[in-house]
């Protein structure tokens, strides 16, 4: 495996770099055949990439230890499912996972594109397998996953691609094996899935900069990355998604979000990719904001190779990332010519991208977008600050100085928060200008939707600025939304006389663009609900109990039984049994615990107990025991934060309904929606 590995990784690499040159030569000197060669060549690199790939996954399934990772990160105790999720769970498997997707997505995408734009497909494959040669360099020659153990007769160890003199294959009876915490189901599709995300960025990007280098500025290029973006943007909602449940359900703190250095940097081109997303509207229907969309996808595709940085070059301190390593600098380094390049191409055609039309009026649909970027990239760029503050205190003063949560809290809090309200206001205005007697009448009801809950959470004795602010603005979009899904669906009624129900499926499916975006917006306010309720209103104890003792939490009653252990595949589990009522009823027992793991004895990972509901979950962490028989408990109520996870999943599946490709015409001008008829007012 080791062999037919390092094999395939070099081959790709020079045929990686003959792609990215060929086809530029083919391009300028108008030879077609060139450019043909590295269509070709490029699909060699993913066929290549993919059987360094599977050779690596055999590698693990056939526990071949020889192989330095797989010794390292596997072992026989294993179930065969987290054996292959090993492949990702070190730096250099995530490096060929990361560069393996890339040529997957690259040959697709130029695939699909060759006939439709020829003309930028040469410096679109150029563009990507620019960016695969540096992953490939990598993986050739800094962090290869399939260096191999050697022995000396005297039973002297290294590892090493090829065989020392002196040395002879050494293969261990066993492996290491995964860290404890990595031994969950979320391994399996949180790590992938957020690489994908950082991964596809680079499709979009790939056109941006052909777009920029051939001088073809028109909206050709936003019309080929749509879906890659949407693909991009979907990949990295789901790996976000993913990793706040793993953070919740594995690391035992009561919660799903901590402003760590690594769940920002995978925040950053999310955000930066929302904001395209809505920013190439205004481009398509009003030819403006053409500077903008290549910044916002320039500064996506960069996020995202920052984010892969941070990760694995370990110059931020965090819970997710990898040790120090030397791929920092090279990191840095090819960040580096990235932004260069990039705003050397972006420059170089500044005259040629001016706005064919200018704001109207401050209220506006236009105006919305505008401010709509400017503040995504105000949370990027506050996000962006405190991921480096330690880096920029150690160059200052020699002492890393980390921000925690307060200082996202305080800055981005606000940020947000006008965020959602704007998600309220945008599709309510109308473009070039609005009138205010048809703002009145736009805004009425869901502005009454907000006064009565204010009233309401006023009467219930809710006291606190956030929660006020956070379930009034909730409301005040959810109402928005509603209202623009129910004129619709009765503007379709009148004009085809289909049923309400058979009106709505049609309406979504029949402009699937604008009704997806409004089911992601319906997400959002689903995830801020969850978010302020469980922020503002959550219940956290500490308890250390006797067996047979009983304490309150809440409307919960957790009686202590015993300490009891079992042995399941792969790790040894010591286990509190406690049985819980509420309000006086019975709900049976829970078996809260901890996990100790062949050589990680001295880190256990918490087997957490939640128990979840549409209005709380009861969260129970075993933390630690004695001699005695007593043993500590950490006891959360977080309340509605099923409304994250189920506001998650309508984010997907809004983002799917926008990506997906067909698209029916739409059959009577009759059917319009609310801002439709404020436009034609205006």
């Amino acid at each position: 495996m080791a062999e037919i590995g390092n094999a395939a990784l070099l081959i790709a690499l020079v045929t990686a770099a003959y792609v990215a040159v060929i086809g530029i030569v083919g391009a300028r000197r108008h030879y077609p055949e060139l450019v043909t060669s590295a269509r070709n060549g490029l699909i060699v690199v993913a066929g290549l990439v993919t059987v360094a790939a599977g050779a690596l996954a055999l590698a693990f399934l056939i526990h071949d230890f020889n192989i330095l990772y797989v010794a390292e990160n596997s072992n026989r105790a294993m179930p065969w499912y987290y054996v292959l999720a090993a492949f990702w769970g070190g730096q250099p498997g995530s490096l060929l996972f990361w560069a393996w997707m890339l040529t997957l997505f690259a040959a697709l995408a130029v695939q699909l594109n060759w006939r439709s734009y020829r003309d930028l497909m040469p410096y679109v494959m150029a563009v990507l397998m620019g960016i695969e040669v540096f992953f490939l360099a990598l993986l050739n020659f800094i962090s290869n996953p399939f260096e191999r153990l050697w022995q000396t007769s005297a039973g002297e160890v290294t590892a090493a691609l090829f065989q020392p003199v002196g040395f002879f294959p050494y293969l261990p009876g066993d492996g290491q094996g995964l860290n404890p915490l990595l031994w969950d189901r979320g391994m399996m599709v949180h790590p992938p899935m957020l690489l994908m995300g950082y991964m596809s960025v680079s499709i979009p990007y790939a056109f941006a900069m052909a777009a920029l280098l051939t001088g073809k500025l028109d909206l050709s290029w936003l019309k080929a990355t749509r879906r890659w973006t949407l693909t991009a943007w979907g990949l990295l909602t789901i790996g976000n998604l993913l990793g706040a449940w793993w953070a919740y359900h594995v690391l035992g703190w009561g919660g799903y979000w901590g402003w760590d250095p690594v769940e920002n940097v995978a925040l950053m081109p999310w955000l930066a990719a929302s904001a395209y997303l809505h920013s190439v509207i205004m481009q398509e229907k009003r030819g403006m904001l053409k500077v903008w969309n290549f910044a916002l996808i320039i500064l996506t595709f960069n996020l995202s190779i920052f984010g892969t940085f941070v990760v694995r070059s370990g110059v931020i301190s965090s819970v997710h990332s990898f040790a120090q390593s030397s791929l920092g600098a090279l990191f840095f380094a090819f960040l580096g010519v990235a932004v260069l390049f990039s705003l050397g191409a972006l420059f170089s055609r500044l005259s040629l991208l001016r706005d064919e039309r200018h704001l109207d009026g401050l209220l506006s649909r236009e105006s919305g977008f505008l401010y709509n970027n400017l503040l995504l990239v105000g949370v990027v760029v506050a996000t962006f600050l405190g991921v480096i503050f330690p880096i920029l205190t150690e160059a200052v003063r020699n002492e890393k100085i980390s921000v925690g949560p307060p200082y996202y809290q305080q800055v981005n809090g606000p940020l947000l928060l006008a965020l959602m309200a704007l998600m309220g206001i945008g599709p309510l205005l109308p473009w070039r200008r609005a009138s205010l007697p048809a703002l009145s009448r736009a805004f009425r009801w869901p502005l009454a939707a907000l006064a009565v809950t204010l009233i309401g959470l006023l009467a219930g004795g809710v006291r606190s600025l956030g929660p006020l602010a956070g379930f009034a603005v909730a409301t005040f979009v959810l109402a928005t939304h509603l209202q623009e899904f129910y004129t619709g669906v009765r503007a379709r009624e009148q004009a085809t006389s289909e049923p309400p129900l058979t009106a709505l499926v049609n309406l979504i499916t029949r402009n699937r663009q604008r009704y997806g975006g409004y089911l992601v917006h319906l997400g959002l306010v689903m995830v801020m609900i969850g978010v302020v309720a469980s922020s503002f209103f959550q219940i956290s104890k500490a308890f250390t109990l006797w067996p047979g003792q009983t304490v309150n939490v809440g409307r919960y009653a957790l009686t202590y039984d015993n300490l009891y252990q079992r042995r399941e595949p792969g790790k040894n589990i010591t286990f509190a049994r406690l049985f819980i009522a509420k309000d006086g009823h019975d709900l049976g027992e829970i078996q809260p615990g901890k996990a100790f793991y062949p050589n990680y004895d001295n880190q256990p990972a918490s087997e957490i107990v939640i128990r979840t509901t549409l209005l709380e979950d009861l969260y129970v962490v075993l933390n630690s025991w004695a001699d005695d028989g007593t043993a500590t408990f950490y006891i959360f109520i977080n309340p509605m934060v099923a409304w994250l996870w189920l506001g998650g999943a309508t984010l997907v599946c809004g983002g799917f309904i926008a990506w997906w490709p067909f698209r029916a015409a739409a059959p009577a001008r009759a059917f319009r929606t609310a801002t439709e008829g404020l436009t034609s007012e205006a």
